[in-house]
């Protein structure tokens, strides 16, 4: 009995512990979730801004999201399918920053949760794509 019950438990263990914890977009081979993210710039309405240097992004593959906004840090619920990812209302801190800051801090905020995002990763670069086409432009980052 023992031994059937080892020879059932062997591939089942292996076999959830083959799963990989982070996801990606379909075919990139590379990991959306549990990675962290600079926030490089955000195109929308057909213009680019540079993000502050404070900007990042984080998403687990609990579902929870987290990062900074460029002023403010945040948190949020993720859902992660693939390719596509849906951030829930942002919870932010209140802090005041420069209006630029602030000005680039409500761009993010309103693309990050407008609706569903696309995914697109490629050699350690992040762009997420809303359902109008603005983009927030992200890269892998550095440790601290």
């Amino acid at each position: 009995m023992i031994l059937t019950a080892v020879a059932l438990l062997v591939p089942l263990t292996l076999a959830c512990g083959s799963a990989r914890p982070d996801s990606g977009p379909p075919g990139s081979g590379q990991p959306v979730t549990g990675v962290d993210w600079r926030i490089d710039s955000l195109t929308a309405d057909g213009t680019t801004r540079h993000a502050p240097a404070t900007a990042h992004l984080r998403i687990d593959t609990d579902g929870k999201a987290a990062g900074n906004l460029g002023c403010n840090s945040f948190s949020s619920r993720a859902t992660v399918h693939g390719d596509r990812i849906t951030l829930g209302d942002l919870r932010t801190t209140r802090m005041a920053c420069a209006p630029d800051r602030m000005d680039f801090e409500r761009a993010l905020a309103r693309t990050l949760t407008t609706g569903t995002l696309t995914a697109r990763a490629d050699d350690g670069k992040l762009t997420l794509t809303d359902g109008d086409g603005d983009r927030i432009h992200l890269s892998r980052r550095a440790p601290e």
